[in-house]
């Protein structure tokens, strides 16, 4: 069975939302192989970091890719201690140019509570419009909930549950079996 054979992985929403100087991050649970789910407690939101230094991180796409690239995020955040943008930039590089990593199918959502990035496989570093992103399957049906959210006066992290619990109405591939965090900065 080749690559273009397998059915592929789907299933994450991952939002992000910023609101009165706090980022909330939240994803669902579901993984699917086809049209089968098959896990629905997954946890794509983590925390990353320590001593003050944290960095909250989501990601869509194949789970060992995306754990390898977080880890690289690690090592970036470490050798540039409170510097998100730089260890941001810094890994998009190495994931484009670098001959294993550049195959690696992931996307990722990361804060420090601070500053908010997408990055991409195609070494792109995007800071998103409206205080408001999202990745992955559901990501689009999220993302236009968020928006229309913005306009009341929720807390983010209100924003960020309706709002996946929106696209987890409308994307199969989406749960409401959510992990949030948030951070301040």
């Amino acid at each position: 069975m080749t690559k273009d054979d397998f059915p592929g992985w789907h299933g994450t929403t991952i939002l992000a939302v910023r609101r009165g100087g706090e980022v909330v991050v939240a994803g669902d649970g579901q993984v699917s192989l086809g049209q089968t789910v098959i896990k629905g407690s997954a946890r794509k939101v983590r925390r990353l970091g320590k001593d003050g230094r944290e960095v909250v991180a989501g990601f869509a796409g194949s789970t060992a890719d995306a754990f390898t690239l977080l880890e690289r995020l690690e090592k970036k955040l470490e050798a540039s201690p409170g510097q998100l943008a730089r260890a941001c930039v810094e890994l998009a590089k190495d994931w484009r140019t670098d001959k294993y990593l550049r195959n690696l199918e992931a996307m990722l959502i990361v804060t420090d509570g601070a500053d908010l990035y997408v990055i991409t496989g195609a070494g792109d570093v995007l800071e998103p419009e409206h205080d408001v992103t999202a990745i992955g399957s559901g990501g689009n049906f999220a993302l236009a909930a968020a928006r229309g959210l913005m306009e009341t006066d929720h807390s983010a992290e209100e924003v960020a549950r309706k709002a996946m619990a929106i696209a987890a109405e409308i994307c199969v591939y989406t749960n409401g079996n959510l992990t949030v965090e948030s951070i301040r900065k």
